[in-house]
Parts: structure tokens; sequence; C-alpha cells
């Protein structure tokens, strides 16, 4: 949200006047200005395209804090090492930089943009406030025509308060101080300018807010939002860029149009077809606005207990990000490490990336959009609940809905996690549980085209999916916990809430929340201290989820390890961690296989085995079509890796696995084995081609050493 506030005097500045970019075909300023490098260099809009004409302010900022004058790297928070600066727990800063509009955006309208300030910042132009805004997270921008000159530098000032005390305000896993409840959970705090900032030339009309919906599959539900000289009655003309389909329309008195725009031969967007289309939206005649909008024809809903993508069932395999690198905090230190992490996801196999608590920059969305990676998108959320903390929380979503809704890659909409800002007391507290069904109803009627999730985790009131966070160090219990809740005689699971505060949570929050017909699904999970035990409890805590067709998906946590938390699949600089031969992309493959064992231990699945020994094998597929499946098993020397073997000790008749059916069971006879080996298992389909593999891994159970202990 922008508010008004009272002009003050500001000093003045040398810095540079910012990187230029003025051709059509560009995306990027140049990496270096002068000698000085310049950072995040690339158009942070690429799914609201208007590179033809911007420029680039990253770079090196007068900074003031605590009366002390420094400088500092823009776009990087002053916590981080990328700023240069490296203060935690300052609460005030002022950054200064020259800014000069170039001689030939004379004749335009010139928009100052931020893609996230913490927490809230009042922006001037030499001496006047040109605008203020309150959210750490939302992007933001002013029209600044009027307070700028072409060809003349001016002084642009941001001042900025980052409380130390966040518990009102909404930081996701920024930590405070005082501290909240979920310290232990939390990392260095992202304060003042962490999103690159940008000055673009506009026309003397201009489309402030383009909506692009391609939930029909047959067109585009456009509506724009034009300010400048005249909003109303602008002439706006919609045209699809590879095959020219066109809408006109003509604004309201609000400045604002809608309409439908068919695409003759429509191509759906998918994770296999990620299609895109581009829109260009041009407002006016005369010194037209244009803006090149992407978009895609995609459906996702629920229907009874599935969710549909396009119509078709869609199994959620998704991983937790919380978006973090080592030396610049919450933001990406160079655009290809956004991109990279897509990739480094999809190989461990996953299908969807759940961003934690943060809105990812748009560059990242649109690399989503691109490549086909599905995206389960949420607010942070504050600490305690009050009235201002709720409405804080809400003030965030219509800035999320306008600048990311358009993303087809976006399929779930989060809003509070865990009860966080909720005192983890829905049930308990009617007026929180009415926070939460709130906050549900207002996202709802900003964007009625995504399921919504009111509160990840658990104690549901109002939510198009029933999700769980379930971590639990026995496989035993796991395995129990899972066919209850799947056969809905359980609903309940317990939950640390402390080192010493462990309490059971529920699925539902009120009982009139229906125990069927929602679709149900695990939304965080996994176990262990090294990384041998959670490649163990990822194996065998997945194929549980797998043993049951009711749930609609999983979501692992978590993709890279943050500061302390050192629960990732990958470490902070995204190397991968040593699994024991544990390959993630086999446990979350299109078909697996469920093997009717609880195991031992970490590294010893079970004891060598003396006889031979029955396993029952069966086998699960998400595939288009029916599977027909010859599961064999190989004894290989302990630790080898899993290629494929030529001869099987032991192969089963062919069985049928349907898709989202779990298939009947197979027996193997496994062979006895005298020491530690690798039981290779693996299922080919009726052509031979391996379709999916597991190991068990045999070996001696090393009992704790207790020789230490006194009676």
């Amino acid at each position: 949200m922008t508010l008004s506030s009272t002009d003050t005097s500001a000093s003045d500045s040398t810095r540079a006047s910012g990187t230029l970019v003025g051709t059509a075909t560009t995306d990027a300023a140049p990496d270096a200005v002068d000698g000085a490098v310049v950072p995040r260099p690339e158009y942070p809009r690429p799914d609201r395209d208007r590179s033809a004409r911007w420029l680039n302010l990253n770079g090196t900022w007068d900074f003031d804090g605590d009366q002390a004058a420094s400088t500092i790297t823009v776009p990087f928070a002053w916590e981080t090492v990328a700023s240069g600066v490296e203060r935690t727990w300052l609460e005030r800063a002022t950054y200064r930089r020259a800014v000069t509009v170039p001689e030939e955006w004379a004749g335009s309208r010139v928009v100052l943009s931020f893609g996230a300030v913490h927490h809230h910042a009042v922006v001037r132009l030499d001496d006047s406030v040109v605008g203020e805004h309150v959210g750490g997270y939302e992007s933001f921008e002013f029209d600044v025509t009027d307070y700028l000159l072409p060809g003349i530098a001016s002084q642009l000032t941001v001042e900025v308060h980052a409380p130390a005390d966040k518990r009102a305000i909404p930081h996701g896993k920024q930590r405070s101080i005082p501290r909240d409840d979920y310290d232990g959970v939390a990392f260095t705090p992202t304060s003042g300018i962490w999103q690159t900032v940008w000055l673009e030339a506009r026309g003397r009309s201009y489309a402030r807010e383009v909506g692009l919906r391609g939930d029909s599959l047959t067109g585009f539900d456009v509506s724009v939002v034009v300010s400048g000289d005249e909003p109303a009655g602008a002439s706006v003309r919609a045209r699809v860029v590879e095959s020219g389909e066109t809408l006109d329309l003509t604004t309201d008195a609000g400045g604002a149009a809608s309409g439908r725009l068919d695409v003759t031969t429509p191509r759906l967007w998918s994770p296999t077809d990620p299609h895109l289309y581009r829109v260009e939206i041009t407002v006016g005649d005369e010194q037209p606005d244009v803006v090149v909008v992407t978009g895609g024809l995609r459906s996702i809903e629920t229907r009874g207990e599935e969710l549909l993508l396009n119509g078709r069932r869609l199994y959620v395999k998704g991983v937790l990000d919380q978006g973090y690198w080592t030396d610049s905090g919450l933001t990406a230190p160079d655009a290809e490490s956004l991109r990279r992490d897509i990739v480094l996801a999809r190989d461990l196999g996953y299908n969807l990336v759940r961003k934690h608590l943060k809105f990812e920059e748009p560059l990242w969305l649109h690399e989503a959009d691109r490549t086909g990676m599905l995206v389960w998108a949420e607010p942070p959320c504050p600490s305690r609940f009050s009235d201002e903390s709720a409405r804080a929380f809400e003030a965030q979503l219509p800035a999320m809905v306008e600048r990311d809704g358009n993303h087809p890659s976006i399929v779930i909409w989060g809003l509070y996690n865990e009860e966080w800002g909720l005192d983890w007391d829905i049930p308990g507290s009617a007026s929180r549980a009415a926070a939460a069904v709130h906050a549900y109803d207002a996202l709802r009627a900003l964007d009625d085209t995504r399921p919504i999730v009111e509160n990840s985790g658990w104690a549901h009131v109002r939510s198009d999916l029933v999700d769980w966070h379930y971590y639990e160090p026995d496989l035993a219990e796991w395995r129990r916990v899972m066919a209850a809740l799947a056969d809905g005689s359980r609903e309940t699971f317990p939950v640390r809430l402390g080192p010493d505060f462990v309490v059971d949570k529920s699925l539902y929050g009120s009982a009139d929340f229906p125990r069927r017909g929602v679709p149900l699904l695990n939304s965080e999970y996994g176990e262990g201290f090294t990384s041998l035990e959670r490649a163990w409890h990822l194996r065998w805590e997945t194929q549980e989820m797998r043993r049951h067709d009711r749930f609609a998906g999983y979501v692992y946590t978590e993709f890279a390890d943050v500061e302390h938390e050192a629960a990732g699949l990958l470490t902070t600089d995204r190397r991968p961690k040593d699994g024991g031969g544990c390959v993630p992309s086999d446990v979350n493959a299109e078909t697996v296989l469920v093997l009717d064992l609880v195991p031992l231990a970490a590294g010893a699945d079970i004891e060598p085995p003396a006889e031979p020994f029955a396993l029952a094998v069966q086998v699960s597929t998400h595939g288009a079509e029916p599977l027909v499946a010859t599961v064999s098993a190989a004894w290989l020397p302990a630790g080898a890796p899993l290629d494929p073997v030529r001869r099987p000790d032991v192969l089963s008749e062919p069985v049928e696995a349907r898709p989202f059916e779990l298939s009947a069971a197979v027996e193997l006879m496994v062979p006895a084995r005298s020491g530690p080996g690798r039981l290779l298992i693996w299922a080919t389909d009726a052509e031979g081609s391996l379709v999916a593999r597991s190991y068990l891994d045999a070996a001696e159970v090393e009992q704790p050493n207790r020789r230490g202990a006194r009676s």
C-alpha cells in the first residue's frame, strides 16, 4: 500500500546516474559501467516486458545508518556480505544516489519501481516526497514524471525503517527481537532494499496493471487498469504476438477495461509442454504505451479429493524452498542462481516448488513458467496475533495477486503457515479462526482460479486442500499414521512446537470442516540428523505416501540448507549431499516400487538374511496409461551404485499397475546373503525399459554404545 507524507529536505549525492538500456531486444543492462560492476543487471520483469526503455539503479548508493556514513551495494540487504555493510539489528537507514532521466525519454511518463524494500520506505526526489510504502516483500512503484527533468540529475533518497521487533508485521523466516515462537527455525533478517530498483519510460497513458488468466483453456481473460494523463476512455489493444488475435477495449471512468481474447488454436501450458503466449498490450494511439505480458492456457482445480491440471489428475511431488543464499540472504546473487535452482529441483525429481514464506522474484517465476515447474506461492506471516497483525498480513494479498497472478506455474496459493501469526490456536480461539477464514475470503475475492490453503499444516477451517506437516523419527509409526490418515480413522498427529512442547494437532480446526471430499496431501516432512539418515527417511517416508492412493501428493522439507538448518537435499551453495546411494529422482519418479517392509536403520534396512525370504512389492504409477511391469532383484556388493543388472537373482510374474491405483503385490523370493550387501530391486515394462528402482541395504545393525553410562 502507498501513503502520503510531508516533504523534508535531502542532502546532496554524488552517486552515478544509473545504467541505461535502450533497445527492445535487450533484457539486461551492462555488467559494468565506467569500470564499476552492476549487480543484478538483468531486466527484472520478463513477465511484463518494458525492457526497451529502462534504467537500472542497482549498484553503489550512499548509505547512512546509525549516524555512520558509508556506501552500500543495492539490491542486497544491509545484513548481507554482498551489501558491503553487514549490519544486523540496524533499524533505520537512508539510501541516496543521483538519477538522471535520459533525454530521449522526453515526452514519456517515468515510473520508479522497487522490487522490494523491508519494511517501511519513504521515497524522495530532491526535496519532495514522491511516495511511501509499508510491506517488506511487495513490489511497488511511483509515477515520478513530475519530479524529474530529462537530462538533469536529481537526488533519489530512500529512508527505511526495519523494526527489530517483527512480531506484528509479516516477516516470514526473519529473526525478531524480542524472539518469536519459531526463532529456532528463523534466520538472519533482511532489511532495506533487497530487490532491484529501476526507472521505466512509459506512454502518457499507460497500463499500470494487466491481468491475464488462461483457465478457460481457449483464450485469455484480459483486464487492464490505465494510469497517466487520460486513464478514462483510453483505447486498449491486446494482441497475441505469435498468432495475431486481437481484442480492442475502451477503459471506463475508473481507467479499467476487461474482455476475452480468444486464441484460434489453443496450446495448453503444462509441465511437459510449458507453452507461454506473449500478449502485447498497447494503450493509446499517439505515443502509445506498450508492454508485453506472458501467460499460459492452464486450469487448476479440485474435484472431490483430486487435484486436476487441465482436467487431468495431478500428483504433487514438491520440495520446500526458502530462497536463501549464503552471502546475499533472500536476494539471489545473480539471475543464473535463480534459474539454476529450478533446474536442480527438477533434477531431484520434483514437479513443484513450495516457495516458503516469501514472494520470490518475478524472474524466478518466469523461469518456472518457461520450464514447466509448478509453484506453491505464499506470503510471509507475522508471528503474534492481533487485529493489527491480521490486517498487515492481508494487506499483502492484493500486491501478491496483481504482480504474480498471471503466472501459470502458480497452482496453489498459501496463506498462514502452521498458525504463525495466529498463536498456534485456531481451534481454541474464535477470533483466530475467523482471521484465517477472512484471509481465505479476501484472497478468493482477488483470485478465484486457484486452490487456496488458509493455514498450511493443520487446523483447517476454510481451505481448498487439507494439508499436513508431520515430522516423525520412527518409521514404523510413520507407516501406521499414514495408513490411518489415508483411511480417515485418525485426524491427529504429534507436533513438536518447542524442545519440551509437543501437542497433538488435528487436520481440522472446526467440526464443520468436511472430512471427505477435499484433496488430502502432505506439505512438510523429513527426518534425520546426518545426510545418510535424511536420505533414508526420504526413501521410506515417501514410499509410504505412495502406498495410499487417496493422497494428492507431498512436499519434502527441504531443497537446500539455510544457515543452521541443515535439512536440505543440497548444501547452502547447492552441492549435493551423500545420501548413501539414495537417488531422489528415483524416489520421486512417475513410477515407484512400494516394498512391504519396515526398515531397521539407516544403512541397514535388513540384517543379512541367513535364509531366503519373501519380499512383497507393489507398483505405483502416475503415468497417463496402465503399465505392465516385471519386478526383478539382484544382490550387489554393499554400497554399490544402482546400475542396471543384466541377470537378476529373482524376478516376478508381470503385474499390471493402473494410474493412481496401487498394484497387486508380487512376491520375490530373495536368496540368502552371508554378509553385507545391497539388494537392487527394479521394474521394467513390456519392452524391457527400466521404469522404477529401489534397494535394500543388508548390514548388521549397530547397537547404541552405552559403556560410558553410570548407574
